[in-house]
Order: C-alpha cells, then sequence, then structure tokens
C-alpha cells in the first residue's frame, strides 16, 4: 500500500491556506470576519499564495500591476473569445473559462517568461555585486544564452500594437518609488531597464521598449514571485476584462457571432472545383 493511500480523510486534502469548521473560516490564521473591510483584494492574493499578509508598498505595487493588465480589447484574443463565447448562449462562466483558457506562452505567458529571465540574469550576478557594469554583463550574457537556444524575441518587449506601451512607464515609476522608501530591491527594474539598453545597441540604437509583460514581470520579480505564479496573476486580473466584455456582449442581439462579420468570408487556399473519383 502507497504512502498516501495510508492518508486519513482528514489528511487527504491537507492545505496551510485555510481552516474551515462550522462558524469559523480562517485564511493563513487570520478570521475572515477580521480580514474583510480590513485588507484589499490584492492584498488577500498575496496571502492566499505567499502565507503572509503584504507590506503595504509591496500590496500597492501587487494592486498595480493587476489594474494594468485587465483589458486589452477585443483584439487581444482572450477578450474575442469571451464575446464570441457570450453569443453562443453559454453562462458567463464558461465565456470567461474559454477565454482564460486562450492564455497561454503567447498570449498571457510572457509576464512568467520575463520573471524567469530576470530571475536568470540576477543569478549570473557575483554575490553583492548589482552594479551597472555587473548588470549589464549579465543581461548581455543571458541574451546570448536566449540566442543560442534559437529564443528570437526577448519577452516583455516590444508590442504589435503600441510604440511604446502607455502602461509600462507608471509601473516602473511605482517600482522606483518603492525602491527609494526601501520597500523594494530596485534590481529587477535595473535588469529590465538593462535589457532593452542592451537590445537597443544591438539593433543601432533602434529601442524595444518594455510592455505591460515586462513591467508587471519587474513588479512580481521585485516582490518575490516564483515565475508560474505569475501566469496565474496575469489571469486574474484579464479575468476582469473577460467578465466585463462578456457581460457587455450578452446585453447585445448578436448570436453566434464570429470572429468575422459574416458578410466577409475569409480567404481561401485551398484546391480549386473538383470532381469526386469514380
Amino acid at each position: 500500500m502507497s504512502e498516501r493511500a495510508k492518508l486519513s480523510p482528514p489528511d487527504w486534502w491537507a492545505t496551510s491556506i485555510i481552516e474551515m469548521k462550522p462558524g469559523m473560516i480562517r485564511y493563513r490564521g487570520y478570521a475572515i470576519e477580521d480580514l474583510i473591510g480590513r485588507v484589499g483584494f490584492a492584498e488577500m492574493v498575496y496571502l492566499l499564495t505567499r502565507g503572509e499578509l503584504p507590506p503595504k508598498p509591496a500590496a500597492r505595487l501587487l494592486e498595480a500591476a493587476l489594474v494594468a493588465a485587465v483589458d486589452h480589447g477585443p483584439q487581444a484574443p482572450s477578450i474575442a473569445v469571451a464575446r464570441m463565447a457570450m453569443t453562443c448562449g453559454v453562462g458567463i462562466n464558461n465565456a470567461m473559462a474559454s477565454a482564460i483558457n486562450t492564455l497561454g506562452d503567447v498570449h498571457g505567458g510572457a509576464g512568467e517568461q520575463c520573471v524567469a529571465l530576470f530571475g536568470a540574469i540576477a543569478a549570473r550576478l557575483p554575490e553583492g555585486v548589482r552594479d551597472a557594469a555587473a548588470i549589464t554583463t549579465a543581461v548581455t550574457a543571458e541574451i546570448d544564452a536566449l540566442k543560442a537556444r534559437g529564443i528570437r524575441h526577448v519577452p516583455g518587449y516590444g508590442h504589435r500594437f503600441h510604440p511604446l506601451d502607455p502602461r509600462a512607464p507608471r509601473l516602473l515609476a511605482l517600482v522606483d518609488e518603492a525602491a527609494a522608501a526601501g520597500a523594494v530591491s530596485g534590481l529587477y527594474a535595473a535588469i529590465g531597464r538593462t535589457i532593452e539598453d542592451v537590445v537597443a545597441a544591438r539593433r543601432g540604437g533602434k529601442r524595444v521598449p518594455m510592455n505591460i509583460d515586462g513591467a508587471t514581470g519587474v513588479i512580481f520579480a521585485e516582490l518575490g514571485f516564483p515565475p508560474p505564479l505569475c501566469r496565474g496573476l496575469f489571469v486574474l486580473s484579464r479575468s476582469v476584462g473577460c467578465l466585463a466584455h462578456a457581460w457587455e456582449e450578452s446585453q447585445s442581439d448578436y448570436r453566434n457571432k464570429g470572429p468575422i462579420p459574416r458578410d466577409q468570408i475569409w480567404t481561401y487556399t485551398g484546391p480549386g472545383p473538383r470532381n469526386v473519383p469514380e
């Protein structure tokens, strides 16, 4: 018999996240009635995922990251899918789930990739050394490593819609404020900016600005979130936009609304008309 099979029913789903019994709910030891009205949603996200309530500056940074990524319009696959699903007669939860399931490595996964990249660069720094020259050396080495693995695009930089993503500078400014106050190290903001500089130097001075994934990646890295958890944080944020768009679409009179207007037909690239063989 395996060790798992020997577990008692209470130990089968043992968890450090929630304690509950009739008349009592505690998250990480805190009574829910004490948390309600005293902590915000971002603080609850931090508490449940990290085990402790965050300091106020950390909570402010996390909330800023969550606010920044809530929506990017129907040109974003997740939002478009939420709206299309709603016109098919499904429930709002189905529409949200369908939308969230599109958030993968290409759409929605760059934040996780950024944090992993920032961490790899930080790991290249000699212990206790964080000067600009050392950071530039570490960034250069890691970008070379990406190139050697066949990775052409540095995650978190450039945007197919925005020449300069308006969300990134504001988020970085908040990180700078927190670093100046001693709330975060500022190391990952420095790494993020140095990546932009190194890439620009390799492109003859043409800059590829940091985008929302890079900027939120800086925040998540500064706050110490593990890379896989960062994708979940993006999902939490974008869920708000998916909910809003699904609800708005439910108020329209469209039924079975596809990705292109019905008076337009896709381009066919297959064989011309032909007869079925006898």
